[in-house]
């Protein structure tokens, strides 16, 4: 499937208009499907659909799911199935017994869905039952300074269309692991955090995250599930990221461009 499609436009400046071609960012439904078993029986429950570039929605999938705290280990999962162009369907293993409770919930979506305050970040921490603890990472300014380049050259669609996010794991060296794109900053993280389970990775407590946009809560919350504890920024965080970033200890970056950034939270983690 295309993740970008081309298009008939009509350019309009002061002097004039023409006609040109441009390229868009393909922005398709995906409808999450999860399999489990359950009082004698496998059962089917569609719980999420979500706008998304399409590829990589066994990643998208499978990642959803363990940033929402459904799975815990690749293990959980026995297969993903692309049962159309706009379902896929997850089939866990049958000692896996998700909890149907979150799966009737709304899930963390965006800043306009009404999430806020410590109340929220005390059900991530419930839902992640990840424990803080000491580490001992460092990472030079220096290195950071290099990091949006580097995925900048990794961004074909988005140097055709200007219209995706992207994310990307970075080891402490600062050597590109894996990146991937979306129209939808929570899809590009879920995806790669879904590679990251199905590659052994996680938890990535000895990575950096880096967002092309702004750092927002809910990707400082599906960080937090992945185990994350350094996040860089290109844009600005929202003031609820950098609370929970501040409750976790998750060292936060925000407006890295060029040769300077400002530290939100974790600053003892970066090297001036």
């Amino acid at each position: 499937m295309a993740q970008s499609l081309r298009t008939t436009i009509k350019k309009v400046n002061a002097t004039g208009s023409l006609d040109a071609e441009d390229m868009l960012a393909t922005e398709e439904p995906l409808e999450i499907r999860i399999e489990y078993y359950a009082t004698g029986k496998r059962i089917t429950k569609s719980i999420s659909v979500t706008m998304r570039t399409p590829g990589n929605d066994a990643e998208l999938a499978t990642g959803f799911l363990y940033t929402e705290g459904i799975i815990t280990t690749a293990t959980d999962v026995r297969e993903a199935t692309q049962v159309s162009e706009h379902v896929i369907k997850v089939s866990l293993n049958d000692h896996v017994q998700p909890d149907v409770s979150k799966l009737e919930r709304n899930f963390y979506t965006t800043s306009s869905c009404g999430v806020c305050g410590k109340s929220s970040i005390e059900a991530v921490r419930v839902a992640c039952n990840i424990l803080d603890t000491k580490d001992e990472l460092r990472v030079a300014a220096s290195l950071l300074y290099t990091l949006p380049d580097v995925l900048r050259t990794q961004q074909e669609v988005f140097e055709d269309t200007g219209g995706l996010h992207a994310c990307a794991i970075f080891d402490m060296a600062g050597k590109l692991l894996q990146a991937r794109e979306d129209v939808g900053r929570h899809n590009a993280l879920d995806k790669l955090v879904g590679y990251a389970l199905a590659a052994g990775m996680l938890p990535l407590n000895n990575h950096i995250l880096l967002l092309s946009g702004r750092a927002s809560f809910e990707l400082l919350q599906k960080a937090a599930m992945a185990g994350i504890k350094i996040v860089a920024a290109v844009g600005a965080p929202s003031s609820l990221a950098v609370q929970m970033a501040e409750d976790w200890g998750t060292t936060l970056v925000g407006f890295l461009r060029g040769e300077r950034f400002n530290i939100y939270s974790g600053a003892q983690r970066i090297v001036i």
